[in-house]
């Protein structure tokens, strides 16, 4: 590995003696990891992340692609340094009930988030590239949980919303230098000037949406990178210009974790992951004003009963608000309805809920989303477990045939998980899986 020699003259200033270490850690082969979901008992390893309850490296690398339990959700393939996102959580907003991704896609922090937060918590998961907001929602699908709102904006927009969340994380765009190892095209545009633009770059998307953030409320503040300016000056920058107290993290035994005076690295030759920084900050400014979360006029908005909807029930259906608008119902939990009409009416929302279907005029068509969500009661529904061949045919989007199930709309199973619907016609079935998840591997 060739790097920058502005790089290395630096990175050696920053590290003195350590540098040649991280070097010869930058030149190997890099760790894989994933982060178990809670939809099934899976233990891919005997190597646990310290810093992750759910988190297990894996001994090697296998084509997550042809694993049908990976489309299910049953893991996420997830940088294990990343993790330690969990250990912010649990010491400092376990309960928060209104969250903030804001550059969230593809949605490793996401995933996490929805699982680490209560199950009545709300996460707002934000990315600004229209494409990428489009991967950051399929993963959350298929990660299960039903309190999630994905929005396609730019972080000026959630000046809307002043004193409305909780805490707010911003794994921000940088120089990327913690993923040199893994990333070649990282080493090709790192500059001395990118790292300047950088560090410029993420005072104003946390300047964006500090109105956002509660007094009181929490800043989750990382990025995958190295120097100073966009870690530990952008930090200090933070708190004695927008008005935040940096709060310390508990490591518990997690001696190879490095902490600065602002927060808190992941060197590659030191931990058992990629460059990391992460930071936790509690906002001490007062705001000028806070949106008024009164109930919104709910005018317009078509409300549906169970009874619409004869296909498919939730679990604890006590629990849910339907809504019906262009022919799609939304499942909504009812203690968060106010809130999710209020993001919905201020943000560009890609998905809301829990999609359940669509009605075709008397006939419901039910989701994906539904397929996929730990919400279904699968005792409401016709399912066949299916085996490895036909749960690949199925993937692709390919015919598979189901002779001996009922007609009609039909779960397929692998492994107990849910992977998606067919419509059953007795000789053939439609294959429902969405068209643009499909394998498009050869396996």
């Amino acid at each position: 590995m060739i790097l920058p020699q502005a790089f290395v003259s630096r990175t050696k200033k920053l590290m003195g003696d350590e540098y040649l270490e991280l070097e010869k850690a930058l030149d190997s082969v890099p760790p894989t990891s994933v982060r178990v979901n809670t939809k099934m008992e899976l233990k891919p390893s005997d190597e646990k992340i310290p810093w992750c309850e759910l988190g297990f490296y894996l001994k090697e690398r296998p084509l997550f692609t042809a694993d049908p339990i990976f489309h299910a959700g049953a893991y996420y393939v997830q940088e294990a340094s990343s993790m330690f996102l969990e250990k912010a959580v649990k010491q400092h907003f376990p309960t928060a009930r209104t969250v903030l991704d804001l550059c969230a896609a593809p949605g490793g922090k996401s995933t996490l988030l929805s699982q680490a937060l209560p199950e009545t918590s709300l996460l707002v998961s934000n990315e600004i590239i229209r494409s990428r907001a489009y991967i950051l929602a399929e993963n959350l699908i298929k990660w299960g949980n039903p309190n999630i709102v994905v929005t396609n904006n730019e972080p000026k927009d959630f000046d809307k919303l002043p004193g409305f969340f909780d805490a707010i994380v911003i794994d921000a765009p940088c120089s990327g230098e913690g993923m040199f190892r893994k990333d070649a095209g990282a080493i090709q545009e790192w500059s001395e000037y990118n790292v300047k633009m950088c560090a410029e770059r993420q005072r104003e998307i946390v300047s964006s949406v500090w109105e956002s953030l509660k007094t009181d409320g929490i800043l989750v503040y990382s990025t995958c990178t190295f120097n100073r300016e966009e870690n530990e000056e952008n930090v200090q920058w933070i708190c004695n210009e927008l008005g935040a107290e940096f709060l310390p993290i508990d490591l518990q035994e997690n001696n190879d974790i490095t902490q600065s005076d602002f927060g808190y690295r992941f060197y590659p030759h030191k931990t058992k992951g990629e460059g990391f920084f992460l930071s936790i900050l509690k906002k001490t400014s007062i705001q000028s004003h806070t949106f008024k979360s009164k109930n919104i006029e709910k005018k317009g908005i078509k409300f549906v009963t169970k009874t619409d909807i004869p296909t498919l029930s939730l679990i604890d259906p006590n629990r849910w608000t339907f809504v019906i608008e262009n022919n799609l119902i939304n499942a909504y939990d009812t203690e968060r309805l106010n809130d999710f009409l209020i993001l919905t009416k201020q943000l560009k929302c890609m998905s809301s809920g829990l999609l359940l279907g669509e009605m075709k005029g008397s006939d419901f068509i039910p989701s994906a989303n539904i397929a996929l969500s730990k919400m279904l009661d699968r005792n409401s529904v016709e399912a066949v477990e299916v085996d490895y061949e036909t749960a690949i045919l199925y993937l692709r989007k390919e015919a598979v045939s189901l002779p001996d199930s009922k007609r009609g709309y039909v779960l397929i199973c692998y492994k107990g998980l849910g992977l998606g619907w067919v419509k059953n016609l007795g000789n053939r079935c439609n294959n429902l899986y969405p068209q643009e998840w499909r394998i498009r591997m050869k396996i």
